[in-house]
């Protein structure tokens, strides 16, 4: 059952699109033509700014709505399911391919997606893009690429740069003018086009030749000279490269021809208009704005200044300058500044950004600064696998989440070292972030690369195999949990307690899978036995004690699940850990269900529920939603049980395993449904579920939130 979807996650337009009436036309007639229009051009030319105008205007076509997926920090195109999934919310925890969750999940729906910046993953976009094509009759893809993807039904739409005034003409025509006198604008105080050179500014123009990222460079140089000098520079500089074709190849030569190291290699095929513009803002730059614009090339997406000082800063670049540096940059239109509720971070332009990886490589230092780059967020994951168990988890969850490009990238970096220890080191290290994140399916994809590079055995190995097995139990695979559990006791250290409570926790994992309700109480009686020690707590440990829990509850040892789950929140609100605790208060309330204490049983589960909400944590939400209703339901509140009932399969259908195949769960949430339908007669159970599957989600759980669990009589039946 399907109904009302979200709109989509398309951006707000922070600065006005000048122009361009015409190419929105041909591309929105060619989306009703074709399910992908690829848009294609230049560097800077405007390609995505075109899409997403078409996109939110081709938005009302489609129930599922519009979704953007930036490709430009993306390196492994094998992950480019993946970002998809993520840009979609949709986060699928099971060991299926996430292309056929992601055909599985838009199958029914009419969506709209905009694969931003493709160009570097054609092969792997081509190949998605038709399998998603062929499988999702409602799916329509526009692309944006410098080349297209070459698949089936595809309809190319070129960019032109914007139309500048022909020789001979008045000032104040066409696009390019209008654009460089708005931006100029929001530069310069005071700026007005008509106190200006008009034949300097057309001339200006006309020498960028319309192309939109060359005139926004050239309109933040106006605050530190006039247009008319701004104009004659230019001229110069297009006199040089007609002298000088060697300088027009190679993007650090043309910033500084007598740079050491120019390798004279074929940069990336701009526009010369483009590429003299990018290399004279380049040469305006003061020699530290250079060279930091070079370093930050080794960043994908955004990144904060802490970032920044940690990688770039050396006895070249001082850190103490750093803060200034980046906001010269920032002014100089080459750095997007981004304010968030994080603090301040910054975004280089994919263009901006390649020219800078061509000075780096002309300078001999792109490997070295990667490494730094790599070095950095080793640390980071260092930092947040030690402070996650704790007070300042959420923190570190936004923190995390917030670095996920920058952690792809060092991943890739790490898996390009021929010692497979860095691999091995950030990969495992990296295991709250992929289970308290929810992003197993790429942990495991990373794991299992690094895993396959190093084998030695010692802590790095066991750590790595111990993350790839939470995962893996994470996702209802219990023979690999079990198999990396024999392969961690292997690789540890002799006598390492920390790995023996890695292994039992993973083997307990698997008895609950599996149902094996006497393994998962051996395999946590260690744990369950040590957890008042004081020793530190872990994941491995916690997760002994939600199996125990578990164990307990469907065996219908109530009273002993909930001591052992009691002392399991009391361990997490010692530390302020939250994540567990929540996991714990979930199982404590389908243990007070079981009893028949169906205040405890709501009380618990919206405790749970705030927890996940805040994390994100969509399984986590889909249970407990399924709890309070199975808690209405047994209250006899069959309309709020139905409701609440589609609100969860609204959220389960986004992450691609209802009640985690478990049949218990599955069996009492059929219970459930059944018995609300037959109170309520089919017309009216219908009903009340769509309202549930139709609500925005953050609505959905404002009302599972709602005190309505208060007074609930204990034990009562749904009648």
């Amino acid at each position: 059952m399907v109904g009302k979807w979200q709109a989509g996650n398309l951006p707000a337009e922070l600065t006005s699109l000048i122009g361009r009436r015409a190419e929105l036309e041909q591309v929105r007639q060619a989306a009703r033509r074709s399910r992908l229009v690829t848009l294609t051009g230049v560097g800077g030319v405007g390609k995505s700014r075109i899409a997403l105008r078409a996109a939110a205007d081709l938005r009302p076509r489609f129930s599922g709505g519009a979704w953007l997926v930036q490709l430009s920090p993306l390196v492994d195109g094998s992950l480019l399911p993946h970002a998809i999934a993520e840009a979609l919310r949709l986060t699928d925890q099971t060991t299926r391919p996430m292309v056929e969750v992601l055909a599985e999940h838009l199958f029914d729906r009419e969506v709209l997606l905009v694969l931003d910046t493709c160009e570097h993953l054609v092969g792997a976009c081509a190949t998605t893009v038709e399998t998603l094509l062929d499988a999702v009759p409602g799916l329509c893809v526009l692309a944006t690429s410098r080349r297209p993807l070459d698949v089936t039904g595809e309809l190319v739409h070129v960019v032109d740069p914007l139309p500048v005034p022909p020789p001979g003409t008045s000032a104040g025509l066409g696009d390019a003018v209008a654009l460089l006198a708005e931006r100029a604008a929001e530069t310069v105080p005071g700026f007005d086009l008509a106190d200006q050179d008009q034949d300097a500014v057309i001339r200006l123009c006309r020498r960028l030749e319309g192309i939109p990222l060359a005139i926004e460079l050239a309109a933040a140089r106006l605050r530190e000279m006039p247009v008319e000098h701004l104009a004659d520079r230019l001229d110069d500089r297009f006199a040089t490269l007609r002298d000088d074709p060697a300088a027009s190849a190679d993007p650090a030569a043309l910033a500084d021809p007598a740079t050491p190291g120019a390798s004279g290699e074929t940069g990336p095929p701009w526009h010369q208009a483009l590429r003299t513009a990018i290399g004279w803002s380049h040469e305006l730059c003061e020699p530290a704005e250079r060279l930091l614009w070079a370093r930050l090339s080794v960043f994908a997406g955004d990144f904060d200044a802490e970032a920044v000082r940690r990688v770039c800063a050396d006895e070249l670049l001082a850190e103490a300058d750093i803060g200034q540096l980046l906001d010269a940059l920032a002014e100089e239109s080459i750095l997007t500044w981004l304010p968030t509720g994080a603090g301040e971070r910054y975004r280089m332009l994919d263009t901006l950004r390649e020219y800078g990886a061509g000075w780096l490589r002309g300078l001999g230092e792109e490997e070295r600064f990667k490494q730094r780059h790599r070095e950095h967020y080793l640390s980071l994951a260092s930092k947040g696998a030690a402070g996650w168990l704790g007070p300042g988890q959420i923190s570190w969850y936004d923190r995390m989440v917030g670095e996920h490009d920058n952690l792809r990238a060092a991943m890739e970096v790490a898996l390009g070292v021929k010692d497979g220890l860095p691999a091995l080191e950030l990969a495992g290290t990296l295991a709250f972030f992929w289970y308290g994140c929810g992003y197993a399916k790429e942990g495991r994809h990373y794991l299992r690369q690094a895993l396959d590079l190093d084998t030695r055995p010692g802590p790095a190995l066991a750590q790595a195999l111990w993350a790839d097995g939470l995962l893996a139990a994470t996702q209802g695979d219990a023979d690999a949990a079990e198999a990396r559990a024999a392969e961690c006791e292997l690789a540890a250290p002799e006598g390492d307690p920390y790995a023996a409570t890695c292994v039992r926790a993973l083997r307990a994992s698997a008895g609950v899978i599996r149902g094996n309700l006497v393994q998962a109480m051996a395999e946590s009686e260690p744990s369950y036995t040590a957890r008042w020690s004081g020793e530190p707590l872990t994941i491995a440990g916690l997760l002994a004690l939600l199996c125990r829990g578990h164990a307990y509850t469907v065996d219908n040892r109530i009273d002993d699940a909930i001591a052992v789950l009691e002392d399991l929140r009391s361990l997490c609100d010692e530390r302020g850990e939250q994540l567990m605790r929540s996991h714990g208060d979930l199982l404590r309330g389908q243990a007070e269900l079981s009893a028949g204490r169906l205040d405890a049983a709501v009380s618990y589960g919206q405790a749970a529920l705030r927890t996940k909400r805040r994390l994100h944590d969509s399984f986590g939400i889909g249970m407990t939603v399924d709890l309070l209703a199975l808690a209405a339901g047994a209250a006899g509140r069959a309309m709020r049980a139905a409701r609440l009932l589609g609100l969860a399969q609204r959220i389960w259908s986004t992450h691609g395993q209802a009640q985690a195949s478990v049949a218990a769960w599955v069996a009492a949430r059929k219970g459930c449904e059944a018995q609300a339908r037959d109170l309520l007669g089919d017309n009216a159970y219908t009903v009340a579920y769509q309202t549930g599957f139709d609500s925005d989600i953050d609505a959905g759980i404002a009302y599972a939130l709602e005190p309505e669990g208060e007074g609930l009589h204990n034990g009562g039946p749904l009648s």
